[in-house]
């Protein structure tokens, strides 16, 4: 826990990549993170290779102070870990400021200050002079630096109090640099700045001063890694940023984002050579132990950013993947998707068929029939984009690559029990024909999908003995037709497990119950599907 420096990136101690999710990030509503929580975030962002990682603040927060106690045996490997505080108050003497304490005792060999830059706030809000705020400023990184610690300065409010009042700004920077701090980190506090402005004043204050400067945006404007960005081509050295922009109101520059673009835009190594390709899976890790969704449409990590719906693109992709990726997706460890809609042409669908593990070359028959089947069933309210087995079905049907399927269905009945004291129970019957017999099961649910999966598994267990491994794992329903009342057209996503893999069936029907029954097969189907392939010789599985 006493490096103070990055340790085995490219640029050593020349540029940091700096984050504060811990406890910029953490303030996003929502976000509540544990002792534990803290800890695996830390590990993660030194798994992906970040210089410095903001812990918190100790003294203020005992959850904080604990995670400085406990940290103190994480194995980092790259990152220094930060201790982030106020100057000493007004009229105390540093070494006396129990805040400044704490930050010694947390054991962090780096602490990063936070100071009132804009002469507005020092007025009103620290309710005393700027000779005053500076004395702050100095007294308390010098009494840091004297004692073994390095400093960092977070100029709050920076842009709007140069705006308003660039001496004081400055000054303010000053009382930290002259007193030992390395960096002086420009903060966009309020989130408003654009790139063009605030990079005007970035390089403005590196030409004034000769100070090593950082960036830390918000993202009220929707520019924090715009402006993230910007700062550093105006002479910045040091980005803070948080995970998956997390962070109070509209959030923070994303970590991710920020690297992607610096990395792979601007030609700059911040990162160990083998961490970029781990931006991906530490993203959606961290969106875990967060409890938030992942962003599907999170610039270079998300799921769908490298994915490609329109036929046009494909036919491009289908000659060079390039052609419509801004990078090789791979390079931060993510995929590139081709959805299939009643956009795709046949390029789509072959390159998805590939995708799948279906050998759409040479069949040019069955790729246009498939490409006519998705656009009319698309047309009715079917959706293949998240269902990636139910088209995988409708292509190996095409390719009439399917034996019969496990079971075929004479009839099924599902009614609502409404029982004294308002319990409503759902009981469902199936009537099915598995391996050469009628079978008959009754089952009880908490609502009639859940009925109608138990009778057919009750059915159908004794006669498929895989099909204990099958679970239902998620259960999605949306409404599609816009017109009022019952009468509407509903979709089903059914994403099922066998604990080795997962795979997502759909079904579309104006009751939602049948719309359920469609996406339920199709998951049963699958898996026999996926058996029958692997038992068959290696040489019969290509048509």
């Amino acid at each position: 826990m006493t490096r103070t420096a990055p340790a085995a990136t490219p640029l050593g101690d020349a540029f940091h990549v700096y984050d504060t999710t811990l406890r910029d990030g953490a303030q996003r509503e929502g976000i509540s993170y544990s002792v534990t929580d803290k800890l695996a975030v830390a590990r993660l962002l030194d798994e992906v290779g970040v210089g410095f990682i903001e812990g918190g603040w100790p003294g203020a927060l005992p959850k904080d102070t604990e995670f400085f106690a406990r940290a103190a045996d994480l194995p980092l490997r790259h990152a220094a870990l930060v201790a982030f505080g106020a100057t000493r108050k007004a009229g105390v003497r540093a070494d006396q400021d129990p805040q400044v304490r704490a930050l010694l005792e947390s054991g962090a060999p780096v602490v990063t200050l936070v100071a009132k830059s804009d002469l507005r706030h020092i007025q009103r809000a620290l309710r005393t002079d700027v000779t005053e705020a500076c004395a702050m400023v100095g007294d308390t990184v010098a009494f840091l630096v004297g004692e073994g610690r390095r400093v960092f300065l977070d100029a709050e409010h920076f842009f709007d109090g140069f705006a308003h009042d660039p001496d004081t700004a400055l000054r303010v920077l000053g009382a930290a640099m002259e007193a030992g701090a390395d960096v002086a980190v420009l903060c966009d506090t309020n989130g408003g700045q654009l790139p063009l402005r605030l990079a005007d004043t970035v390089g403005e204050v590196v030409a004034r001063t000769g100070f090593r400067v950082g960036i830390h945006c918000q993202d009220d404007t929707g520019c924090a890694v715009a402006n993230t960005i910007a700062a550093v081509e105006a002479g910045a050295t040091h980005v803070q940023c948080t995970a998956n922009g997390y962070g109070e109101r509209a959030g923070n520059a994303d970590l991710f984002a920020v690297v992607g673009n610096l990395v792979t835009k601007l030609g700059r190594p911040v990162l160990p050579t083998e961490c970029l390709p781990e931006l991906s899976r530490v993203s959606h890790a961290l969106a875990e132990i967060a409890n938030i969704a992942p962003d599907t449409h999170q610039a270079y990590v998300g799921s769908s950013a490298f994915a490609h719906k329109a036929g046009l693109h494909a036919s491009a992709i289908k000659v060079d993947p390039l052609l419509y990726n801004h990078i090789d997706p791979e390079v931060v460890g993510n995929d590139m998707r081709v959805l299939v809609t009643e956009m795709a042409g046949r390029a789509s669908l072959e390159l998805k068929g590939r995708e799948l593990g279906v050998d759409l070359a040479g069949r040019p028959d069955a790729v246009s029939a498939a490409v006519r089947t998705v656009k009319e069933l698309e047309s009715r309210g079917w959706s293949f984009e998240a269902a990636d087995a139910s088209l995988e079905l409708l292509l190996r049907r095409e390719l009439a690559e399917l034996a019969g399927p496990p079971f075929t269905l004479e009839s099924y009945r599902v009614i609502l029990d409404h029982r004294p004291g308002g319990d409503v129970v759902s009981e469902a019957t199936v009537k099915v024909h598995v391996a050469g017999a009628r079978v008959i099961a009754t089952a009880e649910g908490n609502g009639p999908v859940h009925a109608l999966d138990a009778a057919l598994r009750r059915a159908l267990s004794p006669h498929l003995p895989w099909l204990d491994e099958v679970t239902l794992t998620d259960y999605k329903v949306r409404i599609l037709t816009e017109s009022p009342g019952t009468d509407a057209v509903t979709r089903v996503l059914v994403e099922s497990t066998d604990r080795e893999r997962e795979w997502t069936t759909v079904g579309v029907h104006g009751n939602i119950v049948e719309a359920s029954w469609l996406a339920l097969c199709d998951a049963l189907v699958h898996k026999a599907m996926r058996l029958d392939r692997q038992a068959q010789p290696v040489s019969s599985v290509s048509p």
